[in-house]
């Protein structure tokens, strides 16, 4: 079978997606033949879809797309994020196969070599806008045509969801491993909860980073002799996450911390905070923050569903970083430790670049 008969038989597939509430959204199935279980959230980023497929950080989640077309420029192998697809499944407008120089293949079969379903032709704005109103939702993805809607409904409705559950001790790596001898002199350590390859890269620009699973003891990182412990991105619920929680208590003072996204979050909760989830979350490379300590507006990346809660930051943490949307925390730096983290993804994959500032004073944290 050439492409276009491929393509064309892609286009005979019908699927739709269903939200726990009830509400049925009908498409074209592409990608992987398997139904799925996921929550379903919206990114209103214009470009950067392989990014964003390859961000452990979507790992449960079905991601709707609000670009109006997407698989244009394909797939390549040098703009994968981590090691595989995390996702849950992919929601689009309109698929569009590749017409650029740099694609090895097109959108629908990356999909479907790694077993993630996807559905098109579906109303995007009009799902953004439910879930803006109603907030993210638990749904079902029925690809295969084997079931009729109202099973479809009640297994969205009887999924556990993404509340309390660890979802960084899925995404992580097994074992420890090092991703650049860059600078032998300084030496990182990055815990990887679901650590994005841009941020190892802009680590490696000033240390030695060395990676270590979700679960590895203070103990065990402390005797890698690290100059400093790096937080990193990762899916779900971060109060679940009590292992990480503990190990941040034991390094604080001990060793200069950042932490980025649930890095952030887990950091925060370290030190006496309480976090809790966002109504829609933040999706996407173009959300406005004000770092309060300059004046300055960054256009940042985001990919969270829950958040510092303001009223519960201790008298050891100052806010650093509010967003601009909506007012909630993104940024906090400890008042007498050193130690800071942000809500966003300042390695900017896909993203502007205005918080790249944040690994220099990292480095420069470490340095002192």
């Amino acid at each position: 079978m050439d492409y276009c008969e491929k393509w064309k038989a892609e286009r005979e597939r019908n699927a739709f997606l269903v939200l726990a509430d009830g509400t049925l959204f009908r498409g074209v199935a592409f990608g992987a033949r398997r139904d799925a279980l996921g929550e379903v959230v919206f990114n209103t980023g214009m470009c950067g879809y392989q990014e964003i497929l390859t961000d452990p950080s979507y790992a449960g989640q079905f991601v709707a797309l609000t670009a109006a077309e997407i698989g244009n420029y394909g797939i390549n192998r040098e703009d994968v994020e981590s090691r595989g697809l995390f996702i849950s499944g992919l929601v689009v407008n309109d698929l569009t196969p590749p017409s650029n120089w740099r694609s090895e293949k097109s959108l629908y079969e990356y999909l479907a070599e790694n077993g993630v379903p996807g559905i098109y032709g579906v109303d995007v704005r009009a799902l953004t806008l439910h879930i803006r109103e109603h907030g993210n939702q638990k749904a079902f993805l029925c690809v295969s045509a084997s079931l009729r809607e109202e099973e479809a409904i009640m297994k969205a409705r009887e999924w556990e969801g993404l509340d309390g559950q660890d979802y960084a001790a899925k995404v992580t790596c097994e074992k420890p491993y090092v991703f650049s001898n860059a600078n032998p002199l300084t030496r990182i350590v990055c815990y990887d909860f679901g650590v994005k390859t841009n941020i190892l890269r802009s680590l490696a620009e000033f240390a030695t980073v060395i990676v270590v699973p979700a679960k590895t003891s203070t103990e065990n990182v402390l005797a890698l002799k690290p100059d400093g412990v790096f937080l990193s991105n990762g899916p779900a619920d971060p109060a679940a996450v009590t292992y990480a929680i503990e190990n941040i208590k034991r390094l604080l003072g001990k060793v200069p911390l950042m932490g980025i996204c649930l890095g952030h979050q887990l950091l925060a909760l370290a030190c006496g905070a309480k976090t809790a989830r966002l109504k829609f979350g933040h999706h996407g490379c173009n959300h406005p923050v004000k770092n309060l300590a300059t004046g300055k507006v960054e256009i940042t990346s985001q990919n969270h569903n829950f958040s510092v809660v303001p009223e519960s930051v201790p008298d050891c943490l100052e806010v650093t970083h509010v967003n601009l949307n909506d007012g909630s925390i993104e940024g906090v730096r400890h008042k007498t430790l050193p130690a800071f983290s942000v809500q966003y993804h300042p390695e900017s994959c896909p993203g502007p670049h205005d918080s790249k500032y944040l690994f220099a004073a990292f480095k420069e944290l470490v340095e002192k």
